[in-house]
């Protein structure tokens, strides 16, 4: 199993920094080019939310507490991170046979879900010896086949089972995981956009809600457009909605929040052929990848307009970096009055290095800055 400290370099001296202060120690990661910034149990120490708490409660801790939110700012804002950094904070979790809960978290706040962290954080677990990993193949011809893992992550939207190869010494990159209940919230809805006009928009949620509408309808193209411009439309999009539109998630609504928008290339129907989209989510933050809860919500959307089937396998570029997810309908599912789905989504996770982090108290920038 991997260590933390032996790999931080305990031994190294630090810098100097604030008397009695924290040290944040992360692992780097990332899926589909989104990166996360994986804060290990107990990594927090002094700004982390009360572990006696549910995650929920947590979660809520985190974003309106200053001196608890300082602990985000901190590791995503510059000078340690950038205005599209990602990270997720483990912490206990109440749920029986879950490796731990995870605390999303960016730019503006909070996420209730993360694909692309799940997809991160299922080989974090092993690796790092948060769950027990299978036995190892037994040997001969097909040793070099890994074990499949399954680890229970608590998120915020519920508890994701994901599933990562393990060969007896380290995991593999290619992970999945099942989603919680996703469903259609509204289709072929109505909203007017300032600057954009009329425009018709679905909305789906896949652990957390968002818009979405190809992106010819607003004038815009995902190959050729610039992102810049991509980014200003979406973020039309994601306000006008919110203005016009109230989302309402049956069993948590701590998730009822429209998270952001994401602008397709209009392929909806099943095809073999991969799709493309663009997430524009938080305060205008572009994901790198095609978006794991994204993803998991399109499915929801296409599977609930007929358009593909159970066990239809669907691949997903992202028109920023062409990477790829593929997502499918495995199963059918109530969530309320909805109609819903249970979606695997699959990508590979891979490690990019770790990071140490420390402050200086006269630092007026120690909590980190944010340029628009």
């Amino acid at each position: 199993m991997a260590s933390l400290e032996a790999q931080g370099g305990a031994s190294r001296p630090l810098p100097p920094r604030a008397p009695g202060s924290p040290v944040f120690l992360t692992v780097e990661m990332q899926a589909g080019g989104e990166p996360l910034r994986v804060v290990p149990p107990g990594g927090l120490g002094p700004l982390e939310p009360p572990r006696d708490l549910p995650l929920l409660a947590r979660r809520r801790l985190l974003l309106e507490r200053p001196e608890l939110d300082a602990a985000r700012r901190l590791l995503m804002h510059e000078p340690r991170g950038h205005r599209d950094m990602y990270g997720a904070a483990l912490v206990p979790s109440e749920l029986p046979g879950a490796a731990f809960g995870a605390l999303f978290v960016h730019n503006e706040g909070g996420s209730a879900m993360c694909g692309h962290a799940v997809l991160c954080l299922a080989r974090f677990a092993l690796d790092y010896g948060l769950c027990p990993p299978p036995p190892p193949p037994p040997p001969g011809p097909d040793q070099a086949a890994a074990a499949a893992a399954a680890v229970v992550i608590h998120c915020p939207c519920g508890p994701v089972t994901a599933f990562a190869s393990w060969d007896g010494q380290r995991s593999g990159s290619r992970v999945r995981f099942h989603s919680v209940a996703a469903f259609a919230a509204a289709t072929d809805l109505t909203v007017d956009v300032p600057g954009y006009g009329k425009v018709v928009v679905d909305v789906g949620y896949g652990g957390t809600f968002y818009a979405f509408v190809s992106a010819d309808r607003l004038g815009l193209d995902l190959s050729s457009s610039r992102i810049r411009d991509l980014v200003d439309a979406a973020s039309a999009v994601t306000e006008a909605v919110k203005a016009q539109f109230k989302v309402h998630h049956p069993e948590i609504e701590d998730t009822a929040f429209i998270y952001g928008t994401i602008l397709t290339d209009g392929k909806d129907a099943f095809s073999d052929e991969p799709t493309s989209n663009i997430c524009v989510f938080a305060d205008a933050q572009v994901d790198r990848s095609p978006t794991g809860s994204g993803v998991t919500a399109r499915i929801a959307l296409q599977y609930h307009k007929g358009l593909i089937q159970l066990n239809q396998t669907r691949t997903f570029r992202s028109s920023t970096t062409g990477s790829l997810f593929t997502g499918k309908a495995i199963k059918q599912t109530k969530c309320g009055d909805h109609n819903a789905v249970i979606v695997e989504v699959s990508g590979e996770s891979f490690y990019t290095g770790m990071s140490t982090f420390t402050f200086e108290e006269e630092d007026p920038l120690k909590y980190g800055f944010f340029l628009k």
